[in-house]
């Protein structure tokens, strides 16, 4: 008689596919099942618990994991996140029920930051209403006060943060010979950036860019008073999260004239998919489907990681990356 089977641990993957070779990897230790409708965004409620009622292991795409969801999951040992903000799942639940979530650090600061820079670009110098007139036939050339738009070397740069985007964003500053502000964070001045009070960093950067994690603490950081303080030829860069901006408010702003223009990768209400929604009709935000980390090699390190600590845990080891709440 042979040895008896080994349980072969389950893992719930909430997309249907994932760049990179990880999915390879999870197969060689444990089953793996998919989320079947990638339209629905993001995986949540009853229908995520059916699926992953059995799990041992979640990679949490685009998902919400709530305190109902790990009640649920009596296996569950692992939330893996492929991203760096873990405000998609409710951690305080989580460590009650014992169970580890990860997220992926040093990973993707680079890349998004690049992205933060393109939106400074793209909003600061009105590129993407520019481009509307190319693509629509409207690049009349006769007047000389055409597509104008604001300088961006020389400016001062505000970031709202000061974490490894954020640093990341002042060292590509230091090329265009920008001053560089920073608050809302422990670090102190530093070669890269001076550390300001918040209400000074809003009344003196030409450019506030925002590199915080959502929390109770700074949804709608950005709102009516925030915006008001700002100079009426200041650009707002998000990258971080949505809710840290107050859509209503920056719209109206916009409108006043209250400031100049913005630059948006993320948005309370995500997907977007209504293309008649102001905020992606505004002549004056630059607005991008949150593809801040979107590259092959950076997505794929991403679900790498996020595989990596599965793995780890799975075999009694210790998450590569635990988030500090589930430590």
């Amino acid at each position: 008689m042979g040895p008896p089977e080994q349980h072969r641990p389950l893992v719930a993957v909430t997309r249907s596919s994932l760049p990179g070779s990880g999915i390879d990897r999870l197969r060689e230790h444990a089953d793996v099942i998919f989320w079947d409708d990638d339209e629905l965004v993001p995986a949540s409620g009853a229908a995520l618990r059916a699926f992953a009622a059995n799990a041992d292991a979640l990679l949490a795409v685009y998902a919400s994991v709530d305190r109902t969801f790990l009640e649920a999951s009596p296996n569950l040992k692992i939330v893996a996140l492929p991203h760096a903000g873990f405000d998609s799942v409710d951690v305080e639940a989580a460590r009650e029920h014992g169970v580890i979530v990860t997220n992926t650090p040093d990973v993707l600061f680079d890349t998004t930051a690049d992205t933060a820079f393109a939106l400074i670009l793209l909003a600061r110098r009105l590129l993407i209403a520019a481009n509307g007139d190319l693509r629509s036939g409207n690049w009349r050339r006769t007047r000389f006060d055409e597509h104008l738009g604001l300088d961006v070397s020389g400016a001062t740069l505000g970031l709202a943060g000061f974490g490894q985007v954020a640093q990341a964003v002042a060292r590509r500053a230091t090329g265009f010979g920008m001053t560089v502000l920073h608050s809302l964070s422990r670090s102190g001045t530093t070669a890269l950036s001076t550390a300001v009070p918040w209400h000074e960093l809003l009344e003196r950067s030409d450019i506030v860019s925002l590199h915080v994690p959502l929390a109770p603490e700074t949804r709608h950081l950005i709102s009516t008073a925030e915006l008001s303080r700002m100079r009426n030829t200041a650009t707002l860069i998000n990258t971080a999260r949505g809710a840290v901006v107050d859509t209503a408010a920056l719209l109206t702003a916009l409108d006043n004239g209250e400031i100049h223009s913005a630059g948006l990768d993320v948005f309370e209400t995500e997907p977007l998919r209504d293309p008649s929604a102001p905020v992606l009709l505004h002549p004056r935000i630059a607005a991008l489907p949150h593809v801040g980390s979107a590259t092959h090699a950076t997505r794929e390190r991403m679900a790498d990681l996020a595989v990596d600590n599965i793995l780890a845990v799975l075999s009694g080891k210790a998450a590569l990356t635990p988030t500090p709440e589930t430590r």
